[in-house]
């Protein structure tokens, strides 16, 4: 994965944002009752969930590196390369609104959160940081079409590290939309939902899946 792959991810998840806070928006609102004096929750709560996208991203990362290990790898690490730049072109036509066809990939986790879902009443109404980092973690395993085709691009990153540090930045890219919504700073919200601001991250991260796509035909020797 090349390195503007990273802040691909982050405006992903930054300009996503309004689908993370519809995921997760009833977590969100609960941990929001109380006011400002709440943001220890909240933070304690996007720590738990950015950790597991972390961790998320570290298990893709060492398994797309160890398929780079095995024999005969330059096919494998070609079909990596263009799985991730096909994955960055399809987030760029999601930002821009031209396709819904990340829902799908939704349904592949739905057999591990019906195992998960019922943990997070442990920790339900959450009062204290205790609770709300755990349940943050937890949450992080909701499935999201977002998050797989980030991890998707993950894959590809060649390492855990690399692949944690790809997750991290989506992970970061999503925190100001949940950590604020419902609470301060709310314009935020109404700046990264301008159709303005979503079609010109939707055309960059667009173009550099399409850049990496010409890359991969370079080095094939192709044009």
């Amino acid at each position: 994965m090349p390195d503007s792959g990273f802040l691909a991810l982050f405006l992903v998840g930054l300009l996503g944002g309004v689908h993370c806070v519809g995921m997760c928006g009833g977590i969100v609102g609960a941990l929001s009752l109380g006011g400002p004096s709440r943001w220890s929750l909240h933070l304690a709560y996007n720590a738990g969930r950015i950790l597991s996208y972390t961790l998320a991203g570290a298990a893709v990362g060492a398994l797309g590196a160890a398929g780079m290990g095995l024999d005969g790898q330059l096919p494998i690490r070609i079909g990596l390369y263009l799985l991730a730049n096909l994955m960055l072109i399809a987030l760029g036509l999601y930002l821009l609104g031209l396709t819904q066809a990340l829902a799908i990939t939704e349904k592949a986790g739905q057999h591990l959160w019906r195992r998960l879902q019922p943990l997070t009443k442990r920790f339900l109404p959450v009062r204290s940081m205790a609770q709300a980092f755990p349940l943050g973690t937890l949450w992080g395993w909701l499935p999201c079409g977002l998050v797989y085709s980030a991890l998707a691009t993950a894959l590809s990153s060649g390492s855990p590290s690399r692949g944690a540090l790809a997750m991290l930045a989506f992970g970061l890219g999503t925190l100001p939309n949940l950590l604020l919504a419902g609470m301060l700073l709310a314009r935020l919200n109404d700046f990264v939902r301008q159709p303005v601001v979503r079609t010109l991250a939707g055309l960059l991260v667009l173009g550099f899946g399409i850049y990496g796509l010409f890359g991969l035909l370079r080095l094939l020797h192709w044009i």
